[in-house]
């Protein structure tokens, strides 16, 4: 299991942000100050770092070295949308800069193109009695091939790699078919109707009234 750790000041964010990755499967550590971020890091190995910048004690920017010499990838979470704080972030060495407030469910897709790129990982996926060769980008289920249509595939791994996370249908509409894409909410309704026929996931895709959808996991 990935570690991330989540130095932010705020505790309602904190709670947040430990919510969310806690249901998208990681472990997770928080610290609310620069002290307590280095303290973390001297006893803890961890696969990427949440940042803020404006942190008591020691702020983000002062942290970044002490990131970069334990090898832990940072993204930095800011109030600070200037173009010179972005620059100086990325500069310093941080493999991302997200203004608050921001999507949790970008977040969730930033920070999991980040820990592939530097470790590629399962090629295949096992859950809910669906089997996935992400190489082969081929799918069976008990034991038989599944034929998906492109985009049934691409929303597929959007539950499989984020079980138990709501989606909205304009969330699923941008991560999935893209910023470019126009088209009506009506398309991922029946995309999931697709996905629930063909892999036999009408009780595991669940419908939330007025909100979207979730890939219900039961660890």
């Amino acid at each position: 299991m990935k570690r991330i750790l989540i130095v932010e000041d705020d505790p309602a964010i904190r709670e947040l942000l430990e919510m969310n990755l806690t249901v998208a499967g990681y472990a997770c550590d928080s610290a609310a100050d620069g002290g307590e971020a280095l303290q973390s890091i001297a006893s803890q190995t961890y696969d990427l770092a949440l940042l803020d910048i404006m942190l008591p004690k020691t702020d983000g920017f002062e942290l970044m070295p002490h990131m970069l010499q334990a090898d832990i990838p940072v993204i930095f979470l800011s109030a600070k949308s200037g173009e010179a704080d972005r620059v100086r972030g990325l500069r310093l060495g941080a493999e991302d800069y997200l203004v608050k407030p921001f999507s949790v469910l970008e977040l969730l897709v930033r920070i999991e193109k980040i820990l592939n790129r530097r470790d590629p990982g399962e090629t295949v996926i096992e859950r809910c009695g669906v089997r996935v060769l992400k190489k082969e980008h081929s799918v069976f289920v008990d034991g038989e091939k599944v034929e998906l249509k492109p985009m049934e595939y691409a929303l597929m791994l959007m539950f499989l790699e984020h079980p138990n996370f709501v989606f909205s249908r304009e969330q699923l509409l941008r991560e999935v078919w893209g910023d470019a894409y126009f088209g009506e909410t009506r398309t991922v309704d029946s995309h999931v109707s697709a996905l629930r026929r063909k892999l036999h996931w009408e009780d595991r895709i669940v419908t939330l009234h007025r909100i979207g959808y979730k890939l219900e996991v039961k660890e």
